[in-house]
């Protein structure tokens, strides 16, 4: 008995650490970014280097429409941002962050291989 009290206390503990619900979905929003193919390859360019839209359709063989599209989702979850240079855009990453999520994320999935 004494021990089935002591799990509660334990669960009780643990449910008092977490985020709360609005920071959980924020969290999960966030993920839901990388988990599009399509703008996995747009982040992992704009590791490499800041890129115009043009330049991203050319490097993954899409539209611009397309990458632009990818674009606007990525600025609205503040990934990506972009700086007006004469009538064109060039991207890149919005913060260090971002860079540490694709680095944590691409050594996790390479751990195996």
């Amino acid at each position: 008995m004494a021990e089935e009290t002591e799990k509660r206390g334990c669960a009780s503990d643990v449910r008092s650490l977490l985020p709360d619900e609005d920071t959980i979905y924020e969290l999960a929003s966030l993920f839901k970014m990388f988990g599009d193919p399509t703008r996995a390859k747009i982040l992992s360019c704009l590791q490499i280097r800041d890129l115009y839209v043009g330049e991203l359709a050319d490097i993954l063989g899409m539209s611009d429409s397309a990458i632009s599209h990818q674009l606007r989702v990525l600025r609205a979850a503040k990934l990506v941002k972009g700086k007006k240079e004469g009538k064109e855009v060039r991207y890149s990453l919005d913060d260090d962050h971002v860079t540490k999520i694709m680095e944590y994320g691409l050594t996790h999935v390479n751990e195996d291989k």
